[in-house]
């Protein structure tokens, strides 16, 4: 029996509502972060990329890795991410070839101008953090705070896709 079953029915409701407004809260977020970039592109102009597409490249940095790696290490959520990474060769901010020991995966890094949209993001990101520290909006408590919070959800949930049938 949990804790919250023990101190009665309300304080179980209040726990799931906490936990639903949390959910809704990250799904809005995440829409919100979208729609950032997508409007910081069209400020400067680029129309040829996605924001996902751009939050793909923001995350993939310098690494070099197949598409299967683009999940398991967490740098891309999505599911249509085989389509995502043939538009951004199509468009050329990626390379992609075939690796030499398994034929059939194959590795993709950002071009030069992958590059530079991951500078624009990063220059993009870096006025939030300002931003929301030079506000008072959140500070270095706050963020580790949040942070550790979501990685704890994230492990839970983690362990619920891995564990439970």
């Amino acid at each position: 029996m949990s804790v919250h079953s023990t101190l009665g029915g309300e304080t179980e409701q209040s726990f799931m509502r906490g936990y639903l407004d949390a959910l809704a809260l990250v799904e809005r977020l995440h829409r919100l972060l979208l729609d950032v970039i997508k409007d910081e592109f069209e400020r400067v102009g680029i129309l040829e990329i996605n924001a996902v597409q751009a939050l793909l490249l923001f995350n993939i940095g310098e690494n070099e890795v197949t598409a299967g790696e683009l999940k398991t290490r967490g740098y891309y959520q999505g599911s249509n991410v085989s389509y995502n990474l043939k538009k951004l060769v199509d468009t050329g901010f990626m390379h992609h070839q075939r690796c030499e020991i398994d034929r059939r995966s194959v590795r993709v890094k950002l071009t030069v101008r992958g590059r530079e949209i991951r500078q624009i993001l990063e220059d993009l990101f870096a006025r939030h953090a300002d931003g929301l520290e030079e506000r008072g909006v959140l500070g270095m408590d706050g963020i580790e705070t949040i942070n550790t919070s979501l990685r704890r959800m994230e492990r839970y949930w983690t362990d619920q896709i891995r564990y439970i049938y």
